[in-house]
């Protein structure tokens, strides 16, 4: 398979950044976008690269924030046929209440949760036998701070509405969004799929702020990633200082900035 960030906060090359996240990735099955970014520098970077978002068959939404969903109308608008994947809960309110104001919306347009594209998902779901969603229940360890934040409706947000997608094939891929539920408890739940190769982001950094998770939270991480034998690939929400720390301590650790591509 062959993976492709179409949206990412950093770039290094003739493609836009800006904070939110798309992947591209063509498998032997599907060609398939796990989220859409905020805006229309999807649309604009896919084509910039050749690629056409029209024959994409498969997307998956990882939860219902903006930043990961927002070009959602835009991308329905040209393609007709793709099914999305998306957590029912994630078409609830979300909000921050970063920098001292509260509830600012960050959430999805609601409107589109009734589209006959739309396939709405409670909890874990194989799609075929090449992709599986999965939800993470226990997310105790390692908490990051970056959550606190965010809220829903109730509260603070429990992050009910996040999925995150197994690829299978010669070398499993796992593949989160922000993974709010934390790294560390996506990977003790993805265990049992035999992920090599683990891409995403591990939202350590408040992105209003750039605020960086306490140190001890980064120590603790780092730690349970070193004891794994798999490729890491993080960006987005994870933070540049964060990654720093990380790749001091992580054999294999990695940026996947916009434009960047992995074949597997």
């Amino acid at each position: 398979m062959k993976i492709t960030a179409l949206v990412e906060n950093k770039s290094s090359c003739d493609l836009t950044p800006v904070h939110g996240l798309s992947l591209y990735i063509e498998t032997e099955r599907h060609k398939l976008l796990f989220d859409l970014g905020p805006d229309h520098t999807l649309l604009k970077n896919a084509e910039k690269r050749g690629i056409d978002l029209s024959q994409v068959d498969t997307v998956v939404i990882s939860h219902g924030h903006f930043d990961h969903g927002g070009a959602l109308a835009a991308f329905l608008k040209i393609n007709h046929t793709a099914r999305i994947f998306i957590q029912r809960r994630a078409f609830e309110k979300h909000f921050t209440k970063s920098l001292g104001i509260v509830k600012v919306p960050i959430g999805l347009d609601r409107k589109l949760m009734d589209h006959p594209q739309m396939v709405l998902v409670d909890g874990e779901f194989c799609i075929d036998e090449e992709l599986l969603l999965f939800t993470v229940a226990d997310t105790s360890r390692f908490h990051s701070t970056a959550n606190d934040t965010l809220y829903d409706e109730a509260g603070k947000d429990g992050f009910a509405h996040e999925q995150d997608l197994m690829i299978f094939g010669e070398r499993n891929v796992l593949v989160m969004g922000c993974g709010h539920c934390g790294v560390v408890n996506i990977l003790e739940q993805a265990k049992q799929y035999d992920p090599k190769i683990c891409i995403g982001g591990y939202h350590l950094s408040i992105p209003a702020t750039k605020k960086t998770v306490p140190e001890d939270i980064l120590a603790g991480i780092a730690g349970e990633l070193a004891g794994y034998d798999m490729d890491f690939y993080t960006c987005h929400c994870t933070g540049e200082a964060a990654f720093k720390y990380l790749a001091e301590r992580v054999k294999r650790m990695y940026y996947f900035a916009c434009g960047d591509a992995l074949t597997v």
